[in-house]
Formats: structure tokens, C-alpha cells, sequence
């Protein structure tokens, strides 16, 4: 879920809406700048952040620049070792894997997704691709927010009907338009992804087979080359993994995600994943020019849409995973910048924060 269409599911969560006591002085923190990046003007920018109650809550900030640390900060009961619930960003995480298996052979972008469920003869949903999944434009009629939020199929699959086989009731959903023919944010879809790629893997049922050959297949092909030791995703009864919505990770993690994507897949000296796929996610879908493979784009969306980023301000070239609650990995090649902003936002304050962010990208400039 995002923080663009998925705010109501916390409705049925509300622990994670509790938010630390604003009496506790926030920690002091180290700003490292280059003679080009004005400290004041950073610091500001970091403040801001923490201390404006327009802004929600923000448990951690960390800041890279050129692959160095610049400044780390967190609330009061935060720091360097906690781990925060990814929501939404996990579908970033979850398109890696899929370019993984593509790269490998398993799977191919444009033939018709390998969904037994969609395999009968003249059935229209055997035609959705790869693509069209990443992209958002399945057609599927899934339904990503509802009023109230128990009537959204998102709340349904993660937190009651569907839950004991997420990908099972995402997957028998019919098709609300042709496939390619219409963008439909939907946590669903990525839920779909990661059961092709289970699938991938092995053919057993058995929900403990399933987990342990994607787990596998993660701590092989991305936790260990990437460092990622923090990072833990969750799987359902099924054993599924709930790419859209359920991994944690450290803020150190999710920068070291972030800076992943920044080198076009190479890490600790090595290509990890192909450039053309980070290419490919980053490159505009041809319904949405403000969403890539899985991904947001700092570009205008179509009439109508919300707004994710703030295109117009920073680069065009800034991309970011995005998650429920205000969770970002900003990431901004030309500026060599890779920012992670964690924490608690409600949907009324999502633009104090864009704006926020926005400052704090332009304190940066372009190289």
C-alpha cells in the first residue's frame, strides 16, 4: 500500500498509528556537508521534519550523498537498529526479484503471466503479461481503497477473507478492463508477483516449501550481496510472501536499497541485477507517466491521479519507493542523493511532507 492509494487500511491496524511522546527532546545529530550543500539550510530542512506536528511523525531520516553517510536521525525510541515496517516500499523490493528471475530465465516480461488460476481456455485474464502487472494496468477488478476500508479488497486480502491465501483471492478476481488498458494501483497485484515467483521456484503447496525457497532465494540473490542483514519480509498461511505491503528493515537497510538502484543494480562492487531492468523501472508505464515498474516517478500523472512526489521540484530524474503512513526511499542519481524518510503521516498531512522533502532534495544540487 502507498501513501497515495492506500491510506485506509490502517483503520484496521491501529497500533501502528500510536506515536511517540513529543515531550522527550529529539537526539542530537552530525551534518557532514561539501562546500556546495549549505549546513543551515540542511539543517533547517532536517528540523523541519521532526519538530513541525504538520508533518506527522518522523522516526528516522538518513541521508547519502555520493555513497557517504551524511546525517542520521531518529525520534525517541528509534535509532540505527530498529527495524520499520516497509508497507508499500516491499513492492519495489518485490519488482527486484521479479527482474532477478528474469535476468535468470524463469520468467519473460511480455508473455502471459504463469497463473494456473487463469490457465483455462478462454479465459481473458490468460492474456495479462508480466508488464502489465508491474505496470499496474492488469485490468484486474481489484479495489485498492474503500469506504469504509473493510470494503477495499486490500484490507480483505491482508487482514481477514483473504488472508490465509492472499495470492488465492487476488488472483480470482476478474477483470474490470482489458488488460493494458487501465492503471490500478492495487496491493493485490503485487501479491500476484510474488506468487508467480514462489511458483517459479518450486511447485509444492506445502506453505513451509514455498517459504523456505523464496527465503532462498532472497538471502542468495539479494539480502546477502546487498548487506541487507536486517531486512525480513513476511509471508502468508500460504506461504506467500507478502511483497506488497509486510518486509522491515533498518533505515541504514533501506538506504542501502536505495543506493542499490542509484548504481543501476550494482552493489559492493558487483552487478546484482541488470541495468535494463533498473531502466525498466524506472522508465514511465504508458498509462502513468508518474509510475515505473513498481516504482514512482518525480513526473506529472495524469489528470485526476494524486499526487506520489512533486514533480517540478528536484530533478525529473528522482525516482522513489513509497509506503502507507509516509515511508520514502528517495533516490536521485543526478545528484548522487539517496534519502530515507520514515515514520507515522496522515493522509491530511502527506503534502507538508512532500513539500518538505521537496525542500530538502533542493538543498542539493545538481551535478
Amino acid at each position: 500500500m502507498t501513501i497515495v492509494a492506500s491510506l485506509a487500511t490502517c483503520a484496521l491496524v491501529p497500533f501502528l498509528l500510536m506515536r511517540s511522546s513529543p515531550a522527550q527532546k529529539l537526539p542530537e545529530y552530525d551534518v557532514q556537508t561539501s562546500s556546495n550543500v549549505g549546513q543551515i539550510a540542511l539543517g533547517d530542512a532536517i528540523d523541519s521534519l521532526f519538530d513541525d506536528p504538520a508533518m506527522g511523525e518522523t522516526r528516522a531520516l538518513l541521508i547519502m550523498k555520493d555513497g557517504q553517510m551524511l546525517t542520521q536521525r531518529y525520534a525517541p525510541g528509534f535509532g540505527p537498529d530498529s527495524k520499520f515496517i516497509s508497507w508499500s516500499m516491499a513492492k519495489s523490493i518485490t519488482a527486484v526479484l521479479v527482474g532477478l528471475m528474469v535476468s535468470d530465465g524463469r520468467l519473460v516480461l511480455d508473455a502471459p503471466a504463469p497463473v494456473p488460476a487463469w490457465s483455462q481456455p478462454g479465459d481473458p485474464r490468460g492474456e495479462i503479461t508480466l508488464r502489465q502487472l508491474l505496470h499496474m494496468a492488469s485490468g484486474l477488478d481489484h479495489i485498492e481503497t474503500g469506504d469504509p476500508a473493510y470494503n477495499s479488497d486490500t484490507v480483505r486480502m491482508l487482514f481477514t477473507s483473504g488472508a490465509a491465501d492472499m495470492a488465492a483471492y487476488a488472483e480470482a478476481k476478474p477483470l474490470a478492463a482489458r488488460p493494458g488498458s487501465a492503471f490500478q494501483y492495487s496491493t493485490a497485484t503485487s501479491i500476484i508477483l510474488s506468487d508467480i515467483m514462489t511458483r517459479a521456484l518450486t511447485q509444492s503447496d506445502d506453505p513451509q516449501v514455498r517459504r523456505d525457497a523464496m527465503m532462498q532465494f532472497m538471502r542468495g540473490r539479494l539480502i546477502e550481496p546487498l548487506g541487507l542483514a536486517s531486512l525480513t519480509p513476511e509471508f502468508d498461511a500460504h506461504g506467500t510472501l507478502i511483497g506488497g505491503s509486510f518486509m522491515y528493515a533498518t533505515a541504514g537497510d533501506y538506504a542501502k536499497f536505495g543506493e542499490f538502484l542509484r548504481h543501476d543494480g550494482e552493489a559492493q562492487g558487483r552487478q546484482i541485477l541488470s541495468a535494463r531492468w533498473v531502466d525498466f523501472m524506472r522508465a514511465s508505464s504508458s498509462l502513468d507517466p508518474g509510475y515505473g515498474g513498481q516504482i514512482w516517478l518525480n513526473k506529472p500523472r495524469p489528470k485526476g491521479a494524486k499526487a506520489a512526489l512533486f514533480p517540478g521540484r528536484g530533478p525529473s530524474s528522482l525516482f522513489a519507493c513509497l509506503g502507507h503512513q509516509g515511508q520514502y526511499i528517495l533516490i536521485s542519481p543526478s545528484q548522487g542523493l539517496t534519502i530515507v524518510r520514515l515514520g507515522i503521516t496522515t493522509e491530511e498531512e502527506q503534502p507538508a511532507v512532500r513539500e518538505a522533502l521537496a525542500r530538502l532534495v533542493e538543498v542539493f544540487p545538481a551535478e
